[in-house]
Formats: structure tokens, C-alpha cells, sequence
């Protein structure tokens, strides 16, 4: 089979589709007022702010003012949870809760918390990574200010049942946050139904820019001041707005969140092309649940093999992927997903995260399903 370019780490990152570039442009070198001055060129841009908001609004089934811009998922995390904790100081409700297999912009917020004297929960996940409701409803106390349980995770792809959690926060007038960024334009968002009180996005994994995103907080949840400064986002995060890229991301949104059903029927049978296809080479393990994931995750661990090694010599084949494992302080870790959901940290150290979009094709599937087990051959003979 002929060497061909695969690109299979959209959970990474993405490429900014030709809509959002589009978006873009005129708010670069056209229309690049200050969107807080009042000339025309300030107005235009202005506009292309409050335009950009209101789409994504739309998509999501949220209110114009109840969408926040951020540089990223990262940030509106933060956010979410500094200005609920803030909240929950006032009224001396100083526990948190949220799960083992959340993103480190939850997980390392929490641990700052912790040093400020809040006490945190970490609920554990199943072996597919599903956080049980009962465990949570158990963990609730009356000093509970935040639960924070991530939509879809973005290592294994496994779907959270944020919707039920959401009841029992309103039972007892606890804040809900949800980070979605692994879970929007995979999964129907609508913050309504949902019932999040605060809802986490970044742009660069749905074909916008990197270094934007939004936070959305449901009308009359507290929001902590991010950026003191001036008066953007309501006088809460100062500095000039980016308009290039809320531009972008305005579109970006509006197309993740469209054609969902259409997206994922043409999706899942790729990806589970790609599962099975791989789970025939021996030591082959699924991470996570085998239904309740994301339509293009696809994330298995193989005996025998280092993750860095693979993803290196994989990329020498022509396929952009990624690995469970981290490299910190010098020392290669495990994923700190895999190791909660059981995972043996030597297997989790052979991980491979694969994530496809309605880019890839059933001609990158069967190349990567030629070239992978090559890979793990290869490798396991060099021990």
C-alpha cells in the first residue's frame, strides 16, 4: 500500500475549516477596529463580536449574555470554578466535587483550591470511565458549592451522564459545570436540557483557531472577575477582544453543532472500522465503553510497546496520532484516565489515542489498520 498522510488526532487540535479562515478575514486587515471605539471601523467590529455571540447562543440553545468569551477550555475551566468556589466562600459551602479522569484545567484548579482551604471530591469512574450517579448523590453534602463532571472525556471519549447529575445539583442548589470541549460537535448540546449552570468550549478541537473559546453561565450564576481592566465581557475578563478569531469561532460553532446525526453516521463506522481492525492484533486492549463514546475516539492500549516510540515511528509512516502516556518532571507517567479506570500502568504506558472527523475516509482507515500492527510488530521485536 502506497505511503499517504493520515492526520488522526482531531482531539489535539483541528484544522481551521475554510468557513472559519473565511470568518476571519475581514476582522484582520478590513474591519480591524478596537471594537470598544465608535467609529465605523470600532462598530464593525463590534458587530462582528455581538454577531459571533449570538450564533453561538443559538447553536446551543443558551441566551446572547450568557456566553462568554475565553482564550480556551482551559481558562473558561478556571473560570467556571474560581467564581463558583468564590461563590460558595460567601456562604461558608466550601466542598467540591468532581471526578478522577477530568481535564488537568479542572483537576490542578481543584488542587489550587484545595490550598485555600476547600475540600474536594474525587469521584472514581467504572472501568469504562462512566462516573456512577449514586456515588455522586452520595458524595453531596450541605456545604457542596460545585460539581464539575466533564460531558465527554478526552482521552477515551466516554460520555458522562451530565444530564441526571444536573437534577440532583438542582435538588440541592448546588452549581453544575460541565467541561464540553471533547464533547461538542459530537454530541447534541443543548444547555436547557443539559442543565449545566456552566458550560466549558475551546474552538481549536471544532476547526476554529487555537486561543479562543467560551464559557456559558446560565443567567444569574456568579461569575468571579477573570482580568481586571476594562469593561469587555460585561467588565469580568478585560482586554481587547479578539475578533479574528470570535469571528471564527462564531461559524466553527455553528457548524460542529449542525448535522450532528449526519456526522455521526458517517463517523461511528469508521471508528469502529478502526476498533476492530486493531483489536485483532494481539495485546490489544479498549480503553473505555465500547458505545458510550465519542463518534471518532478511538483509544487502545497494546502490551509490549512504549507510547512515545510508537507515535514517533508512526509519524515516520505518515499518521499524526497521540499517546495516553505524559512525560513529567523527566519521567514518563501514565495517563492519569487509563490508571483510573484500572488500567496497568505498563499497559497504559502503550497507549494509542486515535481521532478521526468527518475528514477522514475509510482509505485512511485501512492504511492505518496495514500500517499500526506493522508498528507493534516492529517494536516488540526491538525490546
Amino acid at each position: 500500500m502506497e505511503k499517504r498522510f493520515v492526520y488522526a488526532d482531531n482531539a489535539a487540535t483541528t484544522r481551521v475549516s475554510d468557513a472559519a479562515f473565511e470568518a476571519a478575514l475581514p476582522y484582520l486587515r478590513e474591519n480591524f477596529g478596537n471594537p470598544s471605539s465608535i467609529h465605523s471601523k470600532g462598530m464593525a467590529a463590534s458587530r462582528a463580536v455581538l454577531e459571533a455571540r449570538q450564533r453561538i447562543a443559538d447553536a446551543i440553545g443558551a441566551k446572547v449574555n450568557e456566553v462568554y468569551f475565553t482564550s480556551g477550555g482551559s481558562e473558561a475551566d478556571n473560570w467556571a470554578l474560581l467564581s463558583a468556589a468564590q461563590a460558595g466562600a460567601r456562604k461558608h459551602k466550601k466542598h467540591i466535587i468532581t471526578t478522577s479522569i477530568e481535564h488537568h484545567a479542572v483537576l490542578n484548579t481543584c488542587k489550587y483550591l484545595e490550598t485555600l482551604g476547600f475540600e474536594v471530591t474525587y469521584l472514581p469512574v467504572s472501568s469504562e470511565g462512566i462516573v456512577n450517579v449514586q456515588d455522586l448523590k452520595k458524595a453531596l453534602r450541605d456545604d457542596t458549592c460545585l460539581v464539575s463532571v466533564m460531558l465527554a472525556n478526552n482521552e477515551i471519549g466516554t460520555l458522562q451522564p451530565v444530564s441526571e447529575i444536573s437534577v440532583l445539583c438542582r435538588e440541592k442548589g448546588v452549581l453544575l459545570h460541565t467541561d464540553a470541549v471533547a464533547a461538542i460537535g459530537h454530541d447534541e448540546i443543548d444547555v436547557k436540557t443539559l442543565g449545566a449552570d456552566m458550560l466549558s468550549v475551546s474552538g481549536h478541537k471544532i476547526h476554529a483557531p487555537k486561543g479562543i473559546g467560551f464559557l456559558y453561565a446560565k443567567r444569574g450564576t456568579p461569575l468571579c472577575s477573570m482580568i481586571n481592566g476594562g469593561g469587555q465581557e460585561k467588565g469580568l475578563r478585560a482586554g481587547t477582544e479578539n475578533v479574528p478569531a470570535i469571528a471564527a469561532l462564531g461559524t466553527a460553532v455553528c457548524e460542529a453543532c449542525s448535522d450532528i446525526k449526519a456526522k455521526n453516521e458517517y463517523i461511528t463506522p469508521l471508528r469502529d472500522m478502526l476498533i476492530d481492525g486493531l483489536l485483532k492484533t494481539e495485546g490489544a486492549y479498549l480503553n473505555g465503553s465500547r458505545t458510550m463514546r465519542t463518534d471518532g475516539n478511538v483509544n487502545i492500549s497494546f502490551s509490549g510497546v512504549e507510547g512515545e516510540s510508537m507515535i514517533l515511528m508512526l509519524d515516520m509512516n505518515g499518521i499524526c496520532a497521540s499517546s495516553g502516556s505524559a512525560c513529567t518532571s523527566g519521567a514518563l507517567e501514565p495517563s492519569h484516565v487509563l490508571t483510573a479506570i484500572g488500567c496497568e500502568r505498563s499497559l497504559a504506558r502503550g497507549s494509542l489515542r486515535l481521532t478521526i472527523n468527518e475528514e477522514n475516509t475509510a482509505e485512511d482507515i485501512r492504511y492505518m489498520l496495514k500500517v499500526i500492527p506493522e508498528v507493534i510488530t516492529r517494536l516488540r521485536t526491538l525490546r
